[in-house]
């Protein structure tokens, strides 16, 4: 009567000793859920499809790393190199990414719902359709950065560089602007229901709202 007990206990230790075998390593970290691999070199790394939530890449070098449909959600990335690193569709949901380097980096379609990034380093960066509601990008660096279709709906941008950035097309419903440099950017067809532009700077900006230096709230679209 023990030996279906015994073979199924068998098998499932057998499953997870070859699932132990399968996981990946690099340099020292083991790419699970919840690791620690802060500092860790992951330069051109293939981490595409990978659950990686909860992970330690604090100070890691992912640049040029291939992070395309990863799910990062809760990832702790601070002060992280991920300059040309390709993040397509990846999922950065409340990911804290403090003062990361993401030049040129590639995030079109990423879910960064409540992502956590002040000071972050994304000049040249591409959001196209990202979701970045509610992100925290305030005195962030973002000159010529490319939010074309993205939702950035109730996202901070508070004292943030985004001198020639393109936000057409893009929902900036609640968004906040204040003291932020928006010099020669554009926003043809943005929604600005309600966005804030407290003491921001739109010097040569196409298409931005009249009346921003007077008015807090700007007018519906």
């Amino acid at each position: 009567m023990f030996r279906p007990l015994l073979t199924i206990l068998g098998l499932s230790l057998g499953l997870a000793a070859h699932a132990a075998q399968d996981d990946v390593q690099i340099n020292g970290c083991t790419l699970v859920p919840g690791a620690n691999c802060a500092g860790t070199d992951l330069r051109n790394a293939d981490l595409s499809n990978m659950d990686l939530r909860r992970i330690n890449f604090n100070g890691a070098d992912l640049s040029g790393a291939d992070l395309r449909h990863a799910n990062l959600d809760l990832a702790s990335l601070e002060e992280a190199n991920l300059s040309r690193a390709n993040l397509t569709r990846a999922s950065l949901q409340q990911a804290r990414l403090r003062m990361a380097n993401l030049y040129k980096a590639r995030l079109v379609g990423i879910n960064a719902w409540g992502m956590v990034a002040p000071a972050v380093r994304a000049e040249k960066a591409d959001f196209r359709g990202a979701n970045l509601q509610f992100a925290r990008l305030s005195g962030g660096k973002l000159l010529r950065a490319n939010f074309e279709a993205a939702d950035l709906e109730m996202a901070w941008f508070n004292r943030a560089d985004m001198t020639r950035t393109n936000m057409s097309d893009a929902n900036l419903q609640e968004a906040k602007f204040g003291e932020t440099n928006m010099q020669k950017a554009v926003m043809t067809g943005a929604r600005r229901h309600y966005a804030t532009f407290v003491g921001t700077y739109m010097e040569g900006c196409r298409d931005c709202p009249h009346g921003w230096e007077k008015n807090i709230y700007s007018k519906a679209n």
